[in-house]
């Protein structure tokens, strides 16, 4: 297998499973054959403490780096509201300008652009900071509801576990589809995320506190958006009556069944655009009866049609990714 040197850039407070997540899929995918080589650096050299307070160590200053494959630049909870320090941002020029290719989980997109290698490029980051992103640095095409986006070398990931989602499509660049599989089979995780990331806005959040009958039906939901799921079908499968679960419902998070069926499907379909899917294949794997009815509903919740929206936000295509990775 070829070897792909991945570097890390580290920083204090940065936060731990940006770091780790990303880094137990490549490490995984070696066990599995791969060959990548991870190394980790900080702008002076010395260790890091990271968000939960374990202290990590590195292998050189970022000085010291003279070829990088891949650079991982991951997020912290400081990026987005504090100035970022001049020797962080000359550290994350450098390794950019010598990198193939450049990852940046979470907020670690704010250092990119700090850095100004997002200008007129797509990109994302956390859902609670696109927002801000956008009015920060406008030159920066933010795509709010992906899990991750390519442009060019550039690939951003939305907050946190996105990471792991990009590190697995980015062994499935590397390495082959089937490669990447073995890893999230072992990992216990998705190697295609279903939906977008505003699945897990507010609305989901509320889900945690939930009654166990709830949670179940929004899991599966979000699981099989395609699935035939009306107010019968669901109650059915928590063993409740229709009008009780229409009021666990209500109560819990503020909507029936059938709203939280319809907002899940729009989400999905809103991610599959973003990823280039077609119109036609869109409406079937989110749950539409036919393009026909997905068109009527973007253009009722969204104000555009699915077309527009997917020219408007969508990411670099996969087969894109590929011919630029």
């Amino acid at each position: 297998m070829q070897r792909r040197d991945v570097v890390f850039l580290l920083f204090d407070r940065v936060k731990h499973l940006d770091v780790a997540g990303p880094a137990e899929v490549f490490s995984e995918a070696n066990r599995r054959g791969a060959n990548y080589v991870l190394r980790f650096v900080s702008s002076s050299g010395a260790g890091v403490r990271t968000s939960t307070g374990l202290s990590l160590s590195v292998d050189a200053a970022a000085s010291k780096i003279d070829h990088a494959d891949t650079v991982v630049i991951p997020g912290g909870d400081d990026l987005p509201i504090t100035p970022i320090a001049p020797e962080l941002r000359e550290s994350t020029i450098r390794l950019v300008d010598l990198a193939a290719r450049v990852v940046s989980v979470c907020t670690g997109a704010f250092l990119l652009a700090e850095a100004g290698k997002l200008d007129g490029r797509r990109a994302t980051t956390h859902w609670a900071y696109t927002g801000l992103l956008s009015r920060v640095h406008a030159r920066v095409e933010v795509a709010p509801d992906a899990i991750y986006v390519s442009d060019g070398k550039f690939y951003t990931s939305a907050g946190v576990s996105a990471g792991i989602d990009l590190a697995l499509a980015l062994v499935e660049l590397d390495y082959g589809a089937d490669l990447a599989r073995d890893v999230a089979r072992h990992l216990v995780v998705y190697l295609q995320r279903p939906g977008g990331q505003s699945q897990f806005s507010d609305l989901l959040v509320r889900t945690r506190s939930a009654q166990d009958s709830v949670r179940t039906v929004v899991e599966q939901v979000i699981s099989h958006p395609a699935e035939k799921h009306d107010l019968s079908s669901l109650a059915k499968c928590v063993g409740l009556s229709t009008r009780h679960l229409a009021r666990l419902f209500q109560s819990e998070l503020g909507l029936s069944p059938t709203k939280f069926v319809e907002q899940v499907r729009l989400d999905t379909a809103k991610a599959l655009l973003l990823k280039g899917e077609p119109v036609y294949r869109v409406a079937q794997r989110a749950g539409f009866q036919s393009p026909e009815t997905l068109r009527r509903v973007f253009a009722a919740q969204l104000g555009v049609p699915p077309s527009e929206y997917q020219q408007r936000f969508s990411s670099a295509r996969r087969s894109s990714a590929i011919a630029s990775g």
